[in-house]
């Protein structure tokens, strides 16, 4: 649309509040905007001369505006915030690591069940949440369990089926993880206590839940049940602890949401910290993308109003590092200088710096897309660390690996010129070797490797590595050996959680600096062939071709296997249950059999 075509209609766009749509010849929703004068704002966009590349660009594809009036600039800002997250238009602000949040439900059932859920569903239940690390819901879950009595069954725990006598208590009532509620032996408004106990741990709200254990300690005490006060003191001094380890600056601040923002080009990066009765409960950061040079005071504006509605934030004060607008006026929004809430502030930015940061690393790690010159640098940065006599242009890396301590296989990259030349790896199933063995398997597939390279009298790598310590090194080194092939590439030896690297022979390793370009190098290298032996490890099960060793145990099923590994997770941890666990697991006739399998086996 040019500026003459625009003056046609600029007599009938309104004066109110609003919010404006601009779309391409496709009808593609191309920029969502907020207005307190409709015709004022959109006019400005055809009568003045942008600066901006990106701005011209939007404007030389709009083809059709599209407007709704509002009562007021509040509501303009809220709509705004919806029409964004629901098109994600093309020239707004864009969350780019947007993703779905795990929540914790409280199912619409008697009894109801909590546990962990992605998909947020119409059914009438209660979804706590949304959390933003998975990691961090299966620790609350966990802690949960640990102090409150909930039931972890699906059995359908209607008062119908209990009057009938349908259920039977099972080894978590007798572990004391739950009151039996199948044999009538908890009423559902003590259910229901528990689970207003587990809303108050979720909102970092402690004090309700000790006061109620207080309490009941205080009553098993007056009754002589001194076991059951004992149980009960170690969940107080537990739950003590755990909200001493989450308060992290006052308990009297009580509920505010902070946020913090760093602003790197087209890129703004945001921390946001959920506090709840002056404890920590959420942190979240996040990547924002911009498009038509917005100020950070805008920006964060709507990071602020997204972040707060995907969380369902209900906080009345928001902690800025400057003033904002904001659509609630209700909201408190605080700009500290000193005191608490500044340490908090400060504490987000320390976060939001770190977060960019660590974008910026893992995007070092790799170089692919970087220029002939800076691949060539690390390259030589490389050499000069490890003391290499040529440029390593070459690199393969090995890797071993088992599932649940059986059935090995190994994987190789190569990487060429520092990228990855992925029609140059490859997969080995280890023909050889009986048994988990990682040196006589590393020895197996180098060897393998090479000799094919010899008989095709391929070039050979300037640098190889072998994922594992001095061990793995040393086998890999004598099936070069039987090549004959010293000499004719280095070989370094990456130890797995150090990060050392060992040379044949030396006593001590050596340690690359943390942040160099060649360790950055070396990690990409060890987390791609991690990356690829565990493809090759799930595609292998998907196709059947692993074998649980307990299916070689006579009398033991398929399922009995995969219920055993699925709950121990390794033949290595069930081998080394005690005949009672295997009981309360299978039974007692297959638990005799599987003790008397592995008993003859050592």
């Amino acid at each position: 649309m040019t500026s003459q075509e625009f003056q046609h209609i600029a007599s009938t766009l309104p004066v109110d509040p609003g919010i404006y749509k601009y779309f391409d010849s496709a009808e593609t929703l191309l920029y969502v905007g907020k207005a307190k004068n409709l015709r004022k704002r959109i006019s400005s966009y055809f009568t003045k001369t942008f600066t901006s590349y990106k701005t011209h660009e939007l404007v030389q594809r709009i083809k059709r505006i599209e407007f709704t009036i509002v009562p007021s600039e509040q509501d303009a800002f809220l709509l705004e915030n919806s029409l964004i997250k629901q098109f994600q238009p093309r020239f707004n602000i864009n969350l780019k690591d947007d993703k779905t949040y795990p929540y914790i439900v409280i199912k619409k059932e008697h009894f109801p069940r909590v546990f962990l859920t992605r998909r947020k569903i119409n059914d009438g239940s209660e979804y706590l949440g949304p959390f933003t690390s998975v990691a961090k819901v299966r620790e609350l879950l966990d802690f949960v369990k640990a102090n409150i009595q909930l039931r972890t069954c699906k059995l359908n725990l209607t008062p119908a089926n209990i009057k009938k006598g349908k259920f039977k208590v099972c080894l978590e009532y007798h572990l004391g993880n739950c009151k039996g509620p199948c044999e009538s032996l908890q009423t559902e408004e003590e259910y229901a206590e528990g689970l207003q106990q587990l809303r108050n741990i979720l909102k970092g709200n402690l004090s309700p839940v000790i006061q109620h254990f207080k309490k009941e300690m205080k009553s098993a005490a007056e009754n002589m049940a001194f076991e059951k006060a004992q149980i009960l003191y170690k969940k107080i001094e537990h739950l003590e602890q755990y909200q001493a380890r989450s308060v992290i600056v006052s308990r009297h601040l009580g509920n505010a949401d902070i946020f913090s923002i760093l602003r790197d080009g087209d890129t703004a990066y945001t921390t946001y910290l959920m506090m709840q009765n002056g404890t920590i409960v959420q942190t979240h950061t996040s990547q924002w993308e911009t498009h038509l040079d917005e100020p950070i005071e805008e920006v964060l504006s709507f990071a602020v109003a997204q972040l707060r509605s995907t969380f369902n934030s209900l906080s009345p004060e928001i902690i800025v590092p400057f003033e904002i607008e904001y659509a609630e006026p209700e909201i408190i929004v605080t700009v500290p200088k000193a005191g608490d809430k500044k340490k908090l502030l400060d504490m987000a930015a320390l976060n939001v710096n770190y977060f960019k940061e660590e974008i910026r690393q893992r995007k070092m790690l790799k170089l692919d897309g970087k220029d002939d010159s800076t691949r060539k640098k690390v390259l030589e940065q490389l050499q000069h660390d490890l003391q290499l006599p040529l440029v390593p242009v070459h690199i393969e890396c090995f890797d071993n690996s088992n599932f649940q301590g059986s059935y090995p296989v190994s994987a190789m990259v190569c990487f060429k010129e520092g990228v990855p030349s992925k029609p140059d790896y490859r997969h080995f199933n280890v023909k050889t070797v009986q048994g988990i063995n990682d040196f006589a398997t590393m020895k197996e597939v180098v060897t393998r490797r090479y000799k094919r390279l010899q008989l095709e009298a391929q070039p050979f790598p300037q640098l190889v590595i072998i994922d594992g310590g001095k061990g793995q090194l040393g086998a890999a080194l004598e099936g070069i050996r039987e090549l004959g092939l010293q000499g004719q590439m280095t070989v370094v030896g990456l130890a797995k959680n150090e990060e050392e690297i060992f040379f044949p022979g030396d006593q001590e390793s050596v340690k690359l600096p943390y942040n160099s370009d060649s360790l950055k190098l070396i990690r990409s290298i060890r987390d791609e062939v991690h990356r690829f032996g565990i493809t090759f490890h799930r595609k292998k099960r998907s196709q059947g071709t692993f074998k649980n060793e307990l299916e070689q145990i006579k009398g033991i099923g398929k399922n009995t296997a995969e219920q055993l590994l699925k709950e121990f997770k390794s033949v290595k941890r069930v081998k080394e249950l005690s005949l009672e666990e295997l009981v309360a697991a299978v039974g007692v006739a297959k638990a005799t059999l599987i003790k008397n399998y592995f008993k003859s086996d050592e």
